[in-house]
């Protein structure tokens, strides 16, 4: 083999694949969203599960087995979102073979869904300690 050939192996070995296609969920017309969106990923299951324990829920989107709530930007500031949700700055969600659709929307101006209480409530349907209630040195 010369050098060109193994050059270009290395490269073709090397190239990152191109990324997902995202879509960013949208704030409902007649919405502001004044401290920008992210967006909280939690499967279905665990999603219906958490819905009563909320005192409010703000627009949540849903699609492919998952819903997503919108919730401030910067919500993962000294949090630590309990598997299996993904938490996504931006509200982006990968371009699945369907568009999530808006499955609830609040009689308020703002699209979000309260931060600490989404969070509680996760930590209560997966059995997760907060992060905040857990012994120094414990994970």
């Amino acid at each position: 083999m010369q050098l060109d050939s193994l050059v270009g192996l290395a490269r073709r070995r090397h190239t990152p694949r191109p990324p997902a296609p995202l879509i960013r969920l949208t704030v409902p017309d007649g919405m502001t969203a004044p401290l920008g969106c992210d967006a909280v990923a939690v499967p279905e299951s665990f999603a219906r599960a958490m819905t009563p324990r909320l005192p409010r829920m703000g627009c949540v989107y849903a699609a492919e087995g998952h819903w997503w709530w919108l919730v401030p930007s910067d919500s993962d500031v000294a949090l630590e979102w309990p598997a299996p949700a993904r938490y996504t700055a931006g509200a982006v969600v990968p371009d699945a073979a369907r568009v999530p659709a808006l499955i609830h929307c609040p009689d308020v101006s703002v699209p979000y869904t309260p931060p600490i209480p989404l969070y509680l409530a996760l930590c209560r349907v997966t059995g997760t300690t907060p992060a905040w209630s857990r012994s120094v040195g414990t994970p």
